[in-house]
């Protein structure tokens, strides 16, 4: 038994493939030796889902994971905001179980928000990270350019709080997020066969900026591939391939990436 396990720091517990069998999800994960979870918001609409899994946590017995959440507007979802929803996230982000703003970020892939209103949202997060403290967590998909443009801006302010989340973009804008003070999380994307560049880069990284995640529910890590909905017990099969990586034990990397979570979100002491 591994006595620290691992932390899952990127899971929707909130979409509905997940939050409709939450007890056993929750119950897997731990079986798994996944001790933490960091449930993450898409819009302010979550947030009522997300109070409900923590109460439904809070109540329930028996061995289970510790949940802390986010807050925050995915960028593929910036153009749904309604009235009132910045301030609902900004009220929220005082609570003890919040541990991070956010995911927020830049996406070129989708072309459903214009990207001139991701950007605004994403300024409004860096934003409300300098004012309470809390680290942000980077969506960032197809505009490296771009994102790394943001960040610079964002730095000149000092050293950058937060996590790319579900990297898998070059070493070298792994190594300039990380010398602006940002952590690398990986995916299961980490595990896929066709994904040896990756793995490359991640054997090269510092292992104390690494994370580990599922992106429940996608993202299904080998030997789950294709099986749908992905789960937080999953992070385990990436976290063991990132062992490897690095020549460690796994109950290794999971005190190792554990350890890194603390002292990013540190609210989770």
């Amino acid at each position: 038994m591994n006595p620290v396990g691992w932390t899952d720091t990127h899971a929707h517990l909130a979409d509905s493939d997940l939050f409709e069998k939450l007890p056993s999800v929750l119950a897997n994960a731990f079986a798994h030796q996944v001790r933490r979870i960091v449930c993450v918001a898409v819009d302010a609409g979550s947030l009522d889902t997300i109070d409900a899994i923590h109460r439904q946590n809070q109540e329930s017995v028996g061995d289970k994971p510790e949940i802390w959440s986010s807050v925050g507007i995915h960028p593929n979802y910036a153009h749904q905001e309604k009235a009132g929803d910045w301030e609902k996230i900004v009220a929220k982000s005082s609570e003890t179980r919040v541990c991070a703003i956010g995911e927020t970020g830049l996406d070129k892939y989708w072309d459903d928000c214009p990207f001139e209103l991701q950007q605004i949202n994403f300024g409004r997060h860096w934003e409300l990270s300098r004012q309470t403290g809390l680290p942000v967590i980077v969506h960032s998909r197809d505009c490296d350019r771009e994102m790394l443009d943001w960040l610079r801006q964002e730095h000149r302010h000092g050293p950058l709080i937060g996590v790319m989340h579900s990297f898998c973009s070059s070493y070298e804008m792994a190594m300039e997020c990380i010398d602006m003070g940002l952590y690398i999380s990986f995916s299961g994307m980490l595990t896929y066969k066709k994904n040896e560049s990756l793995r490359q880069i991640a054997a090269r990284l510092p292992l104390d900026r690494l994370l580990v995640e599922t992106d429940a529910p996608y993202l299904s890590p080998e030997p789950k591939r294709g099986t749908r909905p992905n789960e937080p017990a999953y992070v385990s099969y990436t976290g063991k391939v990132l062992a490897e990586l690095h020549s460690q034990k796994d109950s290794s990397m999971a005190k190792i990436t554990t350890d890194n979570a603390r002292r990013l979100f540190s609210r989770m002491g």
